[in-house]
């Protein structure tokens, strides 16, 4: 009996999943510039010609797990609550993705920082450009609303922050005391203490060292 349209449709977009989970893995490991789309096939599981159909290119893979961790950024949009509630959960929600998503985190580092790969994101920043000015005023708006002199530099001096503890985290997470860095920006910005941890690894404040 002939599949429905709407089962090959879920089988299609399972496979595309697939391979992008296994893009996101081989990347993970070997590096952008070193990894090859047929170590993807092969993490994958799937034949070239599949690969092919949905991505072209490298670049394609890449561009598009970079999409969804800028749209993975976009979801401060949807923050509800007082200026500070926002505040406090646009720092949660770094915090919690910087910690749990290290895989796509590291890709997005890479490919900002790497020269020979940093148009690739560019050109995906760009493409994106709409959504993240959205963001970008939204966290303006909340430091309007707290009484900010300067509501745009607040909010590029909070994102780096934010960016940063990042790339730390990807570098030492084992050592980063995520839970103690949140209660200092809290203090920081002049908001109540969090009433309970992240559920994410923290130890205690010693030395960053990687393990």
């Amino acid at each position: 009996m002939p599949r429905s349209a709407t089962v090959n449709q879920e089988l299609r977009e399972r496979s595309r999943e697939r391979i992008l989970a296994a893009a996101l893995e081989v990347f993970a490991a070997k590096g952008y510039e070193a990894a090859s789309i047929s170590q993807v096939t092969a993490q994958a599981g799937v034949s070239r010609g599949l690969v092919a159909y949905y991505f072209a290119t490298k670049e394609e893979l890449a561009a598009e797990l970079l999409d969804r961790w800028l749209d993975g950024i976009a979801a401060i949009l949807t923050i509800p609550g007082t200026p500070d509630e926002r505040l406090a959960g646009i720092i949660d929600g770094g915090l919690m993705a910087a910690a749990t998503t290290l895989p796509i985190q590291r890709l997005a580092i890479s490919l900002m920082m790497q020269p020979g790969t940093h148009d690739v994101f560019a050109r995906v920043e760009t493409a994106k450009s709409d959504r993240l000015a959205l963001v970008e005023d939204a966290i303006r708006d909340i430091f309007t609303a707290r009484g900010a002199a300067d509501p745009a530099v607040e909010e590029m001096l909070l994102r780096a922050t934010l960016e940063g503890v990042t790339v730390k985290l990807a570098i030492y997470c084992e050592t980063f005391p995520v839970e103690d860095i949140r209660r200092r920006l809290y203090a920081g910005y002049n908001l109540p203490e969090p009433t309970s941890p992240l559920p994410v690894l923290s130890p205690p404040v010693d030395r960053l060292r990687a393990k």
